[in-house]
């Protein structure tokens, strides 16, 4: 009789040790989850990366005297040159002469490859000016229907690029049937075309 608390006790020793390490061993699984879920969270960080990526290409159309024109994604930082390129260069009856090349391109920019024949009535813009002259002719309006880039940017007021734009509007919209259409062209604005009746014609 006197052995059996000592017998007791010991099986209460046993059942807590039991316990205890049945309690570490759910601890320490429970302990391991949050690793396994931090170990997977570091890859989240790439979209964020490839985002930031996405604004170094710009979208442009390239129209005109090319081999295949159309829409074009290009590196930021790219030229018209480039542009060309990929649009499978130009063609034997473009007029290389009248862009650019180097200039840089935009975002949603419309590149217009100009052909031959268009530079080549130019030539009969201004009757009293002779063959070779690549400006404006000294007697006589400038015609907008036949004029060169260079004959645009010799006005008062037109840049390059304004010039350019003129060029663009006439391939894109056809003959200008009067002086008033200048003012559908970008930057030029009520008081330019004033400034411009008297020196050009349609």
């Amino acid at each position: 009789m006197p052995e059996l608390p000592f017998e007791l006790s010991r099986r209460r020793i046993l059942v807590a040790a039991g316990c205890l390490a049945l309690l570490l061993l759910v601890g320490s699984k429970l302990l391991a989850r949050p690793q396994t879920s931090a170990a997977l969270a570091p890859p989240a960080a790439a979209p964020t990366e490839t985002a930031a990526a996405a604004p170094t290409v710009v979208v442009v159309d390239v129209v005109g005297a090319v081999r295949r024109p159309g829409l074009y994604r290009l590196a930021q930082g790219a030229r018209i040159a480039d542009a060309v390129s990929r649009a499978g260069g130009a063609t034997q009856k473009a007029d290389l002469a009248l862009i650019n090349l180097a200039a840089p391109l935009a975002d949603g920019e419309q590149v217009v490859v100009p052909r031959r024949g268009s530079a080549a009535l130019g030539a009969p813009a201004g009757p009293a000016g002779s063959s070779s002259s690549s400006g404006t002719p000294p007697t006589g309006p400038v015609h907008l229907n036949t004029a060169t880039l260079e004959q645009l940017d010799s006005l008062p007021g037109i840049g390059p690029v304004t010039a350019q734009k003129i060029l663009d509007y006439r391939q894109k919209h056809g003959a200008f049937t009067s002086v008033d259409e200048l003012d559908a062209v970008p930057g030029i604005g009520p008081a330019r075309l004033d400034q411009l009746k008297d020196l050009v014609a349609p």
